[in-house]
């Protein structure tokens, strides 16, 4: 029987691309990717799907071989590979997989290379797992050991000798499958003293040799308190020592203990022991260290009431917290129309972005935007907001600060602006707390040097003590953020550093303490930009924490459905053309604002020897580079963070046009398929034409280019646990051609629309989990399915470069010409 234990990456490549021809003919992968998120840790991002599904315009691509790929980056085992494959019901791929994994070859047991003197005995092991009958043959160099035990397991030279000296390695075979071994290598050595034959008391048989006598234990300790590890070896020549923390070595522990004082939740994890001396090396046990909560919090309470008897009260436990839903809201501003333009917004919002999504936060992605857009864009995040939410607003751009107040630029802003160009952070905080968010964080990347033509002291409204708000600004006060340039993308400085630490399972304000600490460390930004933390946040929360919104799915669904609104692709279309060419028409996003049409010719007849289709006659309310239209990549047309390399390989011409702005499309997006074709018989291009309408893509459903109605605090507009869903917000306008006829004419009833709305959130609470929605659809599949108000569809994405690879990706502060102040 086959180790189940084992990694998905232990399977051979044909079985690998075996199981994922099954899964891709079925579009098995797609489901395959979302059973695998009942375990957080193989949950992919929506960059990461997108990034498979692009893999069929490569002709020997595999979306499926690349979702395998990443489970095997994250250690997936292949028991619970073949669990999620049963869960799908793919009769097909279980059989395989289970036939496979049970005659799989696999080494128990490597050898390892020694050093030993003329005339000793060594012996070099082999151990292999699999089908009865297995075999072994050993090879020194290419030559191949024949007789004696060159086809055991067990390989003895004995006595040592200078012909055994050098590189060895076993091929274990069964049938067609075979295996090998690591290359070991055996070299001899002259120690003084020593003569053939003899061998060290402590150890027989050997000049050398280690042993653990003593293995370090797991434990728990206290915050505060002191961590105390063992690991003692018996060694021939003396052991030395090397303490490893989540397998990262320790340069200050060199000794059998290890000891720490004053632990803190940094050093929980796992620690094991590297013990070697001049000829082996061997590891301790690995160990789990705990860190509970601090002696001091876990004792109990003590009351004293002027002179009377002291009464202990219950100690506090560890509170786990959650959120009702996490919401976030990032706002990127770069091409100012009298103001220095910026760079690094784009890559910023969009890291983040994906970085987000991972820990099931609502993200809404939007770039450049206007005085009102940006008014309209807080408006409806707020509307997302509800008790227990948290709540997360990030903005990159010109910013300044006057007398405490935070003043968000938006791209419009006059050469001389004042507070009432901009918007003022304090009071979105004020309005974010009328919803009673359970946290509210705000992630300013933006300079904070005073505005000298703005002299007005601005008063927002007074903020309660909720104990949940924490700042995290990208530099002090009366200092600017910087970016930095590289390879044509650019991030600021802050990103760079926060990106690093965003997701890690701490108490928010602790992990912002250690960005700014990796900061501190950066040659470049001292003294010139230090990250400013601002809080009173009394509970550990964290963004990693879990959303739990039982309490009321009803208005979770309903949240879900008004996220989900900004977030519809038009569907993928064939298109059919007299001559006999068939085009497909695919979409996907970039940011909320930001879409990408493609067009790929699918079809033509014989008699046609070249053709393309191009897009044009597009809205005047679009942002479009006429020059970056039409391009065979998407780098030429305009977007750097699609992919890294060139697409589509020439097997799969296709044309890719950007389109920015959709906030501003006031009515349905039309546009022109322009067909050019030409016949072998013919010296000149035809032309056919033909009209498509998509409807408001994306954010372009809210029209955040009109004004909001200014709101009071007692009378919201926006109630989840009311009836008020389509009145306060564009959602009339937004739903109202996919709502039925009796529902339409009902608009303006707030009983109708809620009853309907209602019923839509509790067959999707029904359905499955407000999370399901994070999966994407995939442009390039024409299958992809139209938004239906009853079953919300997987929402799009941005087809990006993955994030394991950007996380690789230093952008290395090196040249301070790329060095700009925002």
């Amino acid at each position: 029987m086959g180790d189940w234990n084992l990694s998905v990456g232990t399977l051979s490549e044909a079985a690998l691309v075996r199981l994922a021809e099954m899964l891709d003919n079925t579009c098995g992968w797609r489901q395959l990717a979302s059973v695998v998120n009942e375990q957080p840790r193989f949950r992919c991002s929506e960059s990461e799907l997108t990034s498979c599904s692009l893999q069929v315009l490569s002709p020997t691509g595999s979306p499926a071989r690349s979702l395998l790929a990443r489970l095997a980056d994250r250690s997936c085992s292949l028991a619970f590979l073949l669990h999620c494959l049963k869960r799908m019901d793919h009769q097909d791929a279980v059989q395989y997989l289970t036939a496979t994994v049970t005659e799989q070859i696999r080494i128990t047991v490597q050898p390892q290379s020694l050093q030993a003197s003329e005339g000793s005995r060594v012996v070099l092991t082999c151990r292999a797992s699999g089908r009865a009958g297995l075999s072994y043959q050993w090879f020194r160099g290419k030559e191949e050991i024949l007789g004696g035990t060159g086809s055991a397991p067990e390989l003895v030279l004995c006595p040592l000798a200078p012909v055994h000296q050098g590189h060895y390695i076993c091929r274990v075979n069964h049938g067609e499958n075979c295996i090998f071994s690591d290359w070991v290598k055996v070299h001899i050595i002259h120690s003084a003293g020593s003569s053939p034959g003899c061998s060290s008391s402590l150890f027989p048989g050997a000049v050398s040799g280690l042993l653990v006598v003593r293995q370090p234990q797991s434990q728990t300790v206290s915050e505060g308190d002191t961590l105390f590890l063992e690991c003692h070896a018996e060694a021939n020549p003396p052991a030395q020592y090397q303490w490893l923390h989540n397998m990262k070595p320790m340069p200050q522990h060199k000794t059998r203990s290890l000891r720490i004082p004053c632990v803190t939740t940094e050093h929980r994890g796992q620690y094991s022991c590297r013990v070697y001396n001049l000829y082996h090396e061997i590891w301790s046990d690995t160990v789990q260290v705990t860190i509970g909560p601090s002696s001091i919090s876990d004792a109990s309470w003590v009351e004293v009431d002027h002179g009377q008897a002291a009464h202990p009260s219950p100690a506090r436990h560890k509170t786990s917290f959650y959120a009702t839903d996490k919401v976030a809201l990032l706002i990127g501003n770069m091409n100012y129309l009298y103001h220095t333009p910026l760079c690094a917004p784009m890559a910023d919002v969009h890291e983040l972005t994906n970085l987000l999504r991972q820990l099931d936060f609502k993200v809404v992605s939007l770039l450049d935007l206007n005085w009102q857009e940006m008014h309209s864009a807080v408006t409806e995040f707020l509307l997302l907001l509800d008790k227990g939410v948290y709540g997360l607003l990030y903005f990159a751009g010109h910013g300044y600060e006057n007398y405490g107040n935070s003043f968000m630029v938006p791209i419009d802003a006059p050469a001389s602006y004042t507070s009432d160009h901009c918007l003022c952070v304090q009071n979105v905080l004020h309005r974010m707390q009328e919803r009673e968010t359970g946290l509210n964080i705000f992630l300013l990347d933006m300079c904070r040097k005073r505005n000298l033509n703005d002299d007005v002291i601005l008063q927002p409204g007074p903020l309660k003590v909720t104990a949940n708000i924490v700042f995290g600004y990208a530099t002090c006060v009366d200092a600017e953020a910087y970016e930095v340039k590289r390879d044509g993308l650019s991030n600021g400085i802050f990103i760079s550093f926060l990106k690093q630490r965003v997701c890690e399972d701490e108490k928010i304000t602790v992990m912002l303490d250690r960005v700014a600490e990796d900061m501190g460390r950066c040659a470049i930004t001292r003294g010139r930009q230090a990250l400013e933390l601002r809080s009173n946040l009394s509970e550990r929360r964290a963004l990693t924490d879990k959303i739990h919104n039982s309490d009321c799915p009803a208005a979770s669904s309903a949240r879900n459905l008004q996220w989900t609104i900004a977030h519809v692709l038009p569907k993928s279309r064939n298109m059919q053309f007299d001559c006999g060419v068939k085009v497909q028409l695919g979409f996907a996003a970039e940011f909320s604002n930001i879409m990408i049409i493609y067009t790929r010719i699918l079809e033509k007849p014989k008699e046609v020897v070249s053709c393309s289709a191009q897009l044009t006659d597009f809205s005047e309310d679009l942002d479009i580079d006429l020059k970056k239209s039409n391009q065979e990549t998407l780098v030429e047309a305009g977007s750097l963070l699609l992919i890294k390399e060139n697409l589509p390989s020439p097997e799969v011409p296709s044309l890719y046009t950007r389109l920015r702005g959709l906030q501003r499309l006031k009515k349905e997006l039309a546009f022109t398929v322009c067909l050019h074709y030409r016949y072998s018989s013919m010296d000149e291009d035809v032309q056919e034409r033909q009209i498509v309408t998509v409807g408001k893509p994306l954010v372009s459903k809210l029209n955040l280019h009109e004004p909001r109605m200014p709101r009071s605090s007692s009378a919201s507009s926006f109630d989840l646990h009311s009836v008020s869903l389509l009145e306060s917000s564009s959602f009339a306008e937004a739903f109202g051609p996919d709502l039925p006829a009796s529902e339409t004419s009902s608009i303006g009833s707030a009983s109708t629309t809620w009853s309907y709305y209602s019923q839509t959130a509790k067959e999707s609470a029904t359905a499955g989990s407000p999370q399901s929605s994070r999966r994407t659809n995939v442009p390039e599949e024409t299958d992809s399915p139209e938004f239906d108000c009853d079953a919300p569809q997987p929402l799009a994405t941005s087809t990006s470069l993955p994030h394991s690879q950007v996380k690789d990706t230093d952008y290395k502060f090196s040249n301070m010409y790329n060095f700009h102040s925002c």
